[in-house]
């Protein structure tokens, strides 16, 4: 009764908190020697299978031999060690399976085959072979006890001795450790169990081996135990029909897998597992024994069985009619299912082969599950190469510049676990042969049929063409920009000679004054000095022009730098100057003191200065302007950490139309322009993250504006 009480104790055993998401697998254990021994012997063998097989967790079921049948046949434990007869019954009956054999510890060797013994007291005179058996008492473990039974009738019928009919008394213990004491004890004449008991107990302290004598020994043998009978196979480790192949599988590889001297192993007293052996000798013992599944059941005719079962085969016959009319359905509906499933199978890699960029998934371990054709031409990578190796280390390792790009940090990654579609329109991957191309790629999450995230699909393409059109479209624009300064410079020169003009002829009538005045010997050297401070300053002033006038015509450097507009104004003004003399145009300017630095190429903003003020200045003329003024302002706008720019003339403005297609090329308002100034000065701000708009204010004509984020804001780039 208190094993029965503990086993559904065991059954009804909570999981620990630390496995509370692992299943729980039990393993109903045959309690030979007891539940305490059994807890103590199998419990880390249970232990050693939770660690081996991830998110399953084995506990221990001692069962009874009465126990073993039932909690089989209602599926109460999932695998099943018991003695090999328990098991060829098992077998039989509920088609339990094998996946590995015990192997038991003898000193440091292993044995996987074990035996009976039947013994008496040494004191016992009388009985010497199994004939002096008949008329005396025996005690045995089990009636269903392999070797602590089974195999000892076995020997003992060979000898014309049946237990039943030619013992005095035959009672059963329940275990091993019972039945040896009731013999030391002189409560039986003589008892039975499996080998290596006695030794057992001896080595524990429990028993003295010479208090005892062994009946009919079996020599001969390299078997080091006291045995009474033939050897057997080792109790079988065997899985229950409902118990997945899966699992089954794992078990049986990680019982295979223990080392010889495993905690676990030494704590059972056992040697590891074996491959499963063969039981036909056991099948024999039951068949010669008449034993289940082999039990004699008389003689059944036909006639016996039609006549008895004579509803059952009619009902079995239209079952097996109706199945077989199913079976075929099925079969022909499967291989419909499955040429349909092989269409669809070639439909999809013909659609996904088809598609000119390339396309991978990835698993939860960053590990690539398929690709597309696209993919191994693009990367190098064959199939094998690819496919079950990690996507990062192969093909997103590093940035441009050499350094780590941490698997953290990747946007791979970074999709199955926050379940977040993600575009990225300029990146890296690198090739087979270790080189880099740059890429645009989508990163979409996968989901399994039950929306769980399951990995990612990539779909990229190479954009190594497309950078170097926008490389060329680049340097084509520089080259325009710079055509049209060099345009510009031809439209101005005449203003800029007359410009330079000024200060040379100043230099020379000083010039020749001096002379003069060393000529006639009357010097005044305040005079003189005078007058060549006088030449000294119009060099200046005309060495200023020419600086600026080369530097604006001269093709710009791609390097950025921090410049201050204001500078900017002041320079583009001594080049525009002449042009707004000639004009009659006066250029105001209104710039902020506090402004802060932008990032920028300065000949690129000197030319949108320059393309600004001469339209203002040639509208205001090609109108006849009475008011021909030019405002130039400079603002610090903090909120939108930018510098705004405007210049706003007196001209007539704009017309509805002309604002539409105001920045398109070749489109303008001049009876001789070429409409590209505007459209070069767009594509210039827009390039250095700011913006070029048409604006109004209240007494002007046109207003335009540009905007340049300030050094150190982040800008639209």
């Amino acid at each position: 009764m208190d094993r029965i009480v503990l086993w559904v104790l065991l059954l009804l055993l909570p999981v620990p908190a630390a496995k509370a998401l692992d299943a729980q697998i039990r393993i109903g254990v045959l309690s030979h020697r007891g539940i305490d021994a059994t807890l103590k012997n199998w419990s880390p063998t249970a232990d050693y299978l939770s660690r081996a097989v991830p998110h399953y967790q084995f506990v221990i079921v001692p069962l009874g031999f009465d126990e073993v049948d039932p909690a089989v046949k209602y599926g109460q434990i999932d695998f099943l060690l018991v003695n090999s007869g328990i098991y060829v019954n098992m077998e039989v009956k509920y088609r339990v399976s094998r996946i590995a054999t015990l192997n038991n510890l003898v000193g440091s060797v292993p044995y996987n085959v074990f035996g009976g013994v039947v013994f008496v007291r040494q004191d016992r005179r009388d009985i010497n072979s199994l004939e002096n058996l008949r008329g005396r008492s025996l005690m045995a473990v089990d009636r269903t006890s392999l070797g602590g039974f089974q195999m000892a009738w076995r020997e003992m019928r060979r000898v014309g001795l049946h237990p039943d009919k030619n013992l005095s008394r035959l009672v059963f213990a329940g275990t091993h450790d019972q039945v040896v004491m009731a013999v030391k004890q002189g409560r039986v004449d003589v008892g039975t169990v499996r080998t290596n008991i006695l030794e057992r107990m001896a080595e524990e302290g429990e028993i003295d081996l010479n208090e005892f004598k062994i009946i009919s020994p079996k020599g001969a043998s390299e078997f080091p135990f006291a045995r009474s009978t033939l050897l057997y196979p080792e109790w079988p480790f065997s899985k229950l029909q409902h118990t997945s192949n899966e699992l089954a599988q794992q078990v049986a590889v990680a019982l295979l897998n223990m080392p010889r001297l495993h905690p676990a192993a030494k704590a059972g007293d056992y040697a590891g597992w074996t491959v499963p052996l063969d039981y036909q000798s056991v099948h024999e013992l039951f068949r010669e024994l008449g034993l289940p599944p082999y039990q004699d059941i008389g003689k059944f005719t036909l006639e016996d069985a039609v006549s008895k079962y004579r509803y059952w085969l009619l009902s079995g016959l239209a079952f097996l009619i109706t199945m077989f009319v199913m079976t075929t359905w099925v079969v022909r509906l499967n291989r419909e299912l499955q040429r349909s499933q092989l269409h669809l199978q070639r439909q999809h890699d013909l659609i996904l082969n088809s598609v000119a960029d390339g396309i991978y998934g990835v698993d939860l371990e960053g590990n690539s599950t398929f690709a597309n054709r696209a993919m191994y031409e693009i990367t190098g990578w064959s199939a094998l190469e690819l496919i079950g190796r990690n996507q990062h280390d192969l093909l997103h390792h590093s940035h441009k510049d050499g350094t780590p790009h941490l698997q953290q940090d990747c946007p791979v990654y970074q999709t199955f676990r926050d379940n977040t579609p993600r575009y990225i329109d300029d990146d890296l991957f690198w090739k087979r042969d270790g080189s880099a191309f740059p890429v645009e790629y989508t990163s979409n999450p996968i989901r399994d049929e039950r929306g769980q995230t399951v990995g990612s699909v990539v779909v990229f393409r190479d954009i190594s063409v497309r950078k170097q059109a926008e490389e060329d479209e680049r340097h084509h624009q520089m080259e325009l920009a710079h055509v049209a300064r060099l345009s510009t410079m031809g439209e101005m020169a005449s203003g800029i000679a007359h410009e330079l003009n000024q200060p040379l002829t100043a230099i020379a009538t000083n010039a020749h004054a001096c002379i003069r005045m060393l000529e006639s010997g009357d010097v005044d050297s305040e005079r003189c000095a005078d007058v060549m401070e006088r030449i000294g300053a119009q060099a200046e002033r005309a060495g200023e022009i020419i600086r600026h006038l080369r530097k604006f015509v001269s093709k710009e450097q791609p390097e950025l730098a921090q410049v201050d507009i204001n500078e900017l104004v002041a320079e583009v003004l001594v080049l525009i100057r002449a042009e707004a003399n000639r004009a009659e145009a006066r250029i105001l300017t209104d710039l902020d003191p506090v402004l802060r630095p932008v990032t920028a190429q300065r000949i690129q903003i000197d030319q949108v200065l320059v393309n600004l003020l001469r339209n203002a200045i040639e509208a205001m003329v090609e109108a006849n302007s009475a008011k021909r003024e030019v405002r130039v302002r400079t603002r610090l706008n903090r909120a939108a950490q930018q510098v705004v720019t405007t210049i706003a003339d007196t001209g007539p403005g704009l017309s509805e139309e002309m604002k539409l297609r105001l920045f398109t090329p070749f489109a303008t308002t001049k009876t001789k322009g070429m409409g590209l100034g505007l459209s070069i000065s767009l594509g210039i701000i827009e390039a250095h993250g700011g913006n070029l708009f048409l604006d109004t204010e209240p007494g002007c004509g046109a207003v335009f504006r540009f905007s340049l984020p300030v050094t150190g804001a982040e800008s639209n780039r």
